[in-house]
């Protein structure tokens, strides 16, 4: 294992998202969550001397990673912003985009960025450090109706509203700073036998929030649409339903709502044409090397 993915994770889907990108030596590709750069080391090692790859991230830990390879250009950035820095690169269309939407296991294994309810530490949870909200102000400032809807929302949590409500009574006496505050708070809502698996939610729920992921994963498949070329290959491995369920609506139909739109003659119109009917998962092997593979699901689609 490079130091790269040591510092990081180990790519996940790393061999079909790849084959998926259907990658030609002279191409110009686009890795939208370059984090350890495991997925950018082997497009680069595909790409011959003409080639060119853009590396995506907003975490500035990811710089560390950052191959000394002139083929290669690190954009820190969010990866809603891709039409806007790939114009200011003077590129017009690209030959595949691939984004792994997974949260790296250096983010959940630094304490200090607070993504784990397995440590102490604060309430932060920005993949972008430099950003300004983080998920001890979202608990403290929003109201009742706004937590019980990211609760339901994000983490699809049935107790959402109750939730809400004790966090609410909870902050009138004492502010929520803390990991360890926040869980104290919120464990005895839980049944014991399903604690850690609606903690899980409840953090998942709280990061989509602060880092407003939907939104963020929304604008840029819209824009993958607009700077892929004809035949271009979008890859995309998820790991939760929600974003899931909008990568498929986008391939499938073109629209996040999944509303199929047909045109006179009653064909389906859509910018995509799916690659994999079926979803592809990770082998029993993989989930046994890398367990955070387990939930990966990854789709392609090709720009008509």
């Amino acid at each position: 294992m490079s130091e790269a993915e040591q510092i990081y994770h180990i790519p996940v889907l790393l061999r079909e998202s790849i084959e998926g990108m259907n990658i030609r030596p002279g191409g110009i590709y686009v890795d939208l969550t370059f984090g350890g750069g495991g997925h950018s080391k082997e497009i680069l090692r595909q790409m011959d001397e003409r080639g060119k790859l853009f590396g995506f991230d907003q975490d500035e830990d990811a710089e560390q990673n950052i191959p000394d390879d002139p083929r290669f250009t690190f954009v820190r950035s969010n990866f809603r912003y891709l039409k806007n820095f790939l114009r200011y690169y003077n590129v017009e269309k690209v030959d595949a985009i691939l984004a792994d939407l997974g949260v790296s296991s250096h983010h959940f294994d630094d304490a200090e960025r607070g993504f784990s309810f397995r440590f102490e530490g604060k309430l932060d949870m920005r993949m972008n450090k430099r950003a300004g909200r983080t998920a001890a102000g979202i608990l403290n400032t929003y109201s009742e109706t706004q937590l019980a809807d990211m609760f339901y929302l994000y983490g699809e949590l049935r107790n959402s509203r109750k939730l809400a409500s004790v966090l609410v009574k909870t902050r009138e006496h004492q502010q929520i700073s803390t990991i360890e505050e926040f869980t104290d708070i919120i464990k005895p809502l839980f049944m014991r036998e399903r604690e850690k698996k609606e903690m899980a939610k409840v953090f998942q729920a709280l990061r989509i929030e602060v880092n407003q992921e939907m939104d963020a994963l929304k604008e840029m498949l819209q824009a993958a649409v607009q700077v892929l070329r004809p035949g271009g290959r979008l890859a995309v491995i998820t790991y939760h339903s929600l974003e899931d369920r909008l990568v498929k609506n986008i391939m499938k139909t073109g629209n996040a709502e999944g509303t199929v739109l047909k045109d006179f003659y009653g064909n389906v119109e859509t910018p995509f044409r799916l690659v994999n009917n079926k979803v592809i998962v990770p082998s029993e092997e993989e989930i046994t090397k890398n367990p955070r593979s387990r939930s990966a699901k990854l789709r392609i689609a090709e720009k008509k």
